[in-house]
């Protein structure tokens, strides 16, 4: 144990949905074990903390959202730090550490971390610690683990330097020996005795030995039939080594089953973003054919009765309920399904070693417990490695329980990501895989995330269709796999598709005297505008987009805007507008075909440009498959608009598969018409994105 002096650093975090905050827990637990007192606060609560005045080590936890800006909870703390009347050496004094997370399957990866990281670098501060950028699209533990491993022989030497300078040297000895003996000691916590025990290692038998017998005995079995490594079943060099385990979480929920009697929360009292608005679904429509690959609907919904306003190019959330199936399923797995209807009061348990232990704010302090499981638990998520460790308690079974071990251990690092991560293993796979798991109520609600609305873009606009709001979206679908044996739907858009299916096929339904549907649904949505994907604000400059897919559905709303501004304002001159358009087949999903032809006759679209990517063609040449070989054809254009005409450029959709194709035939084209090298061209690319001309709205 360390000595009685603990050691102060600041944490701060930074979080969009809850990943930032759950790291710099893990830090904060790591600390407590290291005889360090780690004073942590969400960003945002800056009456709490002064970077102005802080004098001990700061340890910074920032995720990304959107297209690269800091999380909503960062906004205030990041316009506060851009003032850019503050001096130079505002910062001077601070020394600190940072750990970024992102995707890289984003253009500005980790930007939110590089933004505050460099302003804080203008102002002055001192990296104590080397900054971390850690990768959700690969793995976040990969960066993240280490990261923190390596931050506490960092605080050593901060806590050196600090004390150095205020000539405290003889109390710096006794902390760095009690951290030294605490690397030693904790910096891997191995298994405890008991699952020591389970090692494979042949180590000759002991007394107390049973379940290393037992967990050998069916390995062996195992074995003879299977040589793969699996959810279930691992493989050496895995199955045979000694394991090195995270802490075990402490726990700090109480759940009090009461009565039935009572209201559940409103679902607005669950959002924290801004008001939510209750509006009816008035119309759906299904606008690719039935043997298409993929399943597109558009919705409509009534906003006419609502303050509720928007912008072609901006997005919205839907707040969903988990599938009703699941919740059932899981209620039926805990023994819990006769409880359903129950009211539970959540609380933090007395006397929790979990420091700063809380309520979950997505947690009702009283509501059902069908309620939480459907309107606030994300139980689809795939559970981390500290659920994984919690799992292991409640575990009976000696096999399945060393295979938790494994899942959650660093030697079992590649299985955790094959068999959990890739292959989107929730919860409710984990029970059916380990029957003999039986994790208690609280456990699920420690461990398991908020679940979060969904976000889309809007594809109509209010000044085309007052009072109207369109939206675009696939069905996602999730095929069965050898760890996850079910297919599924993604979460908010197999229940829309659901819940949109009167309107879909009304003659399947009872109708009212009037034809229409017996019943009118409604959603819960609230408004998250975008800042920069916006229709250019001189209707002169020319604008190209890009949208194969439902990457068209704010394109929609822009050409709408523009038809409707022509003819309100027949005297405006309005420059030429590009659309590039890809799907699989013509004739199956071909999105909005006729909408997009009246755009062109009418002369609101300029030029639109289509491809196939899987219709076959019998031309002697190959027509281009994809949007990213079409806008090579248009190149001179491409470049006239953007350098000579100072146009806007837009891309909407899929990532990886299109986006950063996108951008790459856009820096040959700008290589070639400018007869530049290629990294010039992509600095004047970069400066367009700069200037806000070369937008993106995309996801992975």
């Amino acid at each position: 144990m360390c000595c009685d002096l603990k050691r102060r650093f600041l944490l701060l975090y930074a979080t969009q949905k809850g990943q930032a905050k759950a790291i710099a827990e893990e830090i904060r637990e790591q600390a407590g074990a290291r005889g360090l007192e780690a004073d942590m606060h969400c960003i945002s609560e800056m009456d709490k903390y002064n970077l102005e005045t802080e004098k001990d080590p700061v340890v910074i936890v920032i995720s990304t959202t959107g297209t690269g800006d800091p999380p909503d909870t960062a906004r205030k703390f990041v316009k506060k730090i851009q003032d850019t009347t503050l001096p130079p050496d505002h910062f001077a004094h601070l020394q600190y550490g940072l750990l970024g997370l992102g995707d890289s399957e984003y253009t500005f990866f980790c930007n939110g971390g590089k933004t505050v990281d460099r302003r804080l670098q203008e102002l002055g501060a001192q990296h104590f610690y080397d900054t971390g950028l850690a990768d959700d699209c690969v793995g976040l533990e990969l960066v993240v683990d280490p990261w923190i491993d390596g931050l506490w022989l960092a605080l050593k030497e901060a806590f050196l330097l600090q004390k150095e300078k205020e000539g405290m040297s003889s109390v710096v000895d006794a902390v760095c020996s009690s951290l030294s003996a605490a690397l030693h000691g904790v910096h891997e916590l191995n298994l405890s005795s008991e699952v020591q025990n389970l090692k494979l290692e042949d180590e000759g038998v002991r007394s107390s030995d049973v379940l290393s017998q037992k967990l050998a005995d069916i390995n062996l079995v195992a074995s003879t039939r299977d040589t793969e490594p699996s959810l279930v079943h691992s493989v050496p060099p895995v199955s045979q080594s000694a394991l090195n385990i995270p802490a075990l979480p402490p726990e700090y929920i109480e759940v009090q089953f009461q009565d039935t009697h009572g209201e559940n929360p409103h679902l607005s009292s669950l959002i924290s973003e801004g008001t939510t608005f209750e509006v009816p679904v008035t119309k759906a429509v299904q606008l690719t054919r039935e043997d298409a690959i993929k399943t597109a609907l558009l919705l409509e919904l009534d906003i006419a009765d609502t303050v509720f306003d928007y912008q072609p190019g901006d997005a919205f959330c839907v707040i969903c309920p988990n599938n009703i199936n699941e919740v059932e399923e899981l209620l039926q797995i805990l023994g819990l399904s006769e409880k359903g209807e129950y009211f539970i009061c959540v609380k933090v348990k007395q006397g929790t070693k979990k420091k700063g232990a809380a309520r979950p704010q997505h947690i009702p302090e009283r509501s059902t417990l069908k309620f939480i499981l459907t309107w606030c638990l994300e139980i689809r998520a795939i559970p981390k490695k500290a659920f994984l460790r919690a799992l292991v308690e409640c575990t009976s079974d000696a096999g399945e329980k060393r295979r938790l071990q494994e899942l959650c251990s660093r030697q079992g690092a590649s299985d955790y990501t094959r068999f959990i991560r890739d292959s989107n293993v929730c919860l409710l796979d984990l029970l059916h895989a380990f029957p003999s798991c039986k994790p208690s109520l609280n456990l699920l609600i420690e461990h398991l995330p908020k679940l979060q609305a969904r976000s889309y873009s809007v594809s109509s606009s209010n000044l085309y269709q007052p009072g109207k709001l369109c939206f675009l979206f696939n069905i996602v679908e999730f095929p069965a796999c050898p760890a996850r044996p079910v297919s599924r739907k993604g979460v908010c858009t197999g229940w829309l598709a659901e819940l949109v299916a009167p309107l879909l096929h009304p003659s399947k339904n009872t109708l009212n005297t009037k034809g229409g549907s017996s019943s009118t649904e409604k959603i819960s949505i609230f408004a998250r505008p975008n800042n920069t994907f916006h229709l250019p604000a001189d209707p002169s400059v020319p604008f190209m987009m890009v949208g194969p897919g439902t990457g068209i559905s704010p394109f929609i709303g822009f050409l709408q805007h523009r038809q409707k501004l022509r003819e309100e304002h027949a005297d405006w001159e309005f420059g030429e507008t590009w659309l590039f358009f890809g799907c699989r087949h013509q004739d199956r999903d071909y999105l909005f075909k006729d909408e997009l032809r009246c755009f062109l006759e009418n002369g609101t679209l300029t030029h639109l440009k289509v491809c196939f990517s899987r219709d076959f063609s019998t031309a002697e040449v190959d027509p281009p498959k994809y949007v990213q070989d079409v806008i090579r054809l248009y190149a001179k254009e491409v470049a006239r608009v953007l350098l000579k005409e100072r146009g806007y450029f837009y891309v909407c959709g899929d990532k990886k598969h299109m986006a950063d194709g996108v951008s790459d035939a856009v820096v040959d084209i700008l290589s070639m018409e400018m007869e530049a090298d290629k990294l010039e061209a992509m600095k004047i690319l970069a400066t367009l994105r700069e200037a806000k001309r070369y937008l993106q709205d995309v996801w992975s």
